[in-house]
């Protein structure tokens, strides 16, 4: 009689405690596995009706990511931008705002008869010279005439202007119009204004020494006969030399 009790009771034990057991498994969470994670070799395994439980470690996804973010930098990486250049003279690139070092303002021997304080414009080596005592002379780079617009002669500075305004005489509009450039009837003075910082006027004539809004001209022959030079050295030469001075274009 009590051999089957005992039978009966662990019986009911092993039944409890696989209930508890299936209930246990039966809680844990679906597992997905992560695509990487589908391969053939691991599907086979546990051909079964149980399949083999595979769990992602957080490694895989920090490895991932790695790998994205230096895909994504790679196809980022910055370009060079193109250099910006434009020529000055037929076959030379000049980077705009660049000016030939020989065309800088310096200090050289310059022997000639002139007075001191005059000023000669050689218009064939693009040099404007403010004469010195002892020999010297201060040399600055300038723009001159473009072919057909050479002149040469003696003058005086007659007036001084400081940012000045630009009326285009009556044969500048009519001859750039031809071209299809229409001219303002004048313009303010300004950084816009093709006089540039300074001006000084010679004699009765149209000619006048000033600055430009386009410095990279400087040692070529683009103007209309007035001799350009750039603001800062137009503005340096502007403080040295008087109304009455002396001017030698040859």
């Amino acid at each position: 009689m009590m051999k089957p009790l005992v039978l009966a009771a662990a019986m009911l034990g092993i039944l409890s405690t696989a209930a508890l057991a299936d209930d246990r498994y039966a809680s844990r969470p679906p597992v997905v596995l992560s695509p990487d994670l589908t391969a053939p070799w691991i599907n086979q395994l546990g051909g079964g009706r149980v399949r083999p439980v595979v769990y992602q470690r957080p490694v895989v996804y920090q490895q991932r990511g790695l790998f994205q973010q230096r895909r994504t930098y790679i196809q980022r990486a910055p370009q060079p931008a193109p250099q910006t250049v434009s020529a000055v003279r037929p076959g030379i690139p000049v980077i705009r705002g660049q000016v030939e070092p020989q065309f800088l303002p310096q200090i050289v021997d310059y022997d000639n008869k002139e007075r001191p304080g005059t000023i000669i414009i050689d218009t064939n080596n693009r040099f404007l010279y403010l004469v010195m005592d002892g020999g010297k002379a201060r040399r600055y780079g300038v723009g001159v005439g473009k072919p057909g617009f050479e002149w040469a002669g003696a003058h005086k500075i007659t007036r001084k202007s400081e940012w000045p305004d630009w009326t285009p005489p009556s044969e500048m509009v009519s001859r750039e119009a031809a071209k299809g450039h229409y001219l303002p009837a004048r313009m303010d003075g300004g950084p816009e204004n093709p006089l540039g910082a300074r001006a000084m006027y010679l004699g009765s004539t149209l000619y006048r020494i000033h600055g430009t809004n386009a410095p990279w001209t400087i040692g070529s022959a683009v103007s209309s006969g007035c001799i350009r030079m750039r603001n800062e050295d137009v503005v340096d030469l502007y403080d040295r030399v008087n109304v009455g001075t002396r001017v030698i274009v040859m």
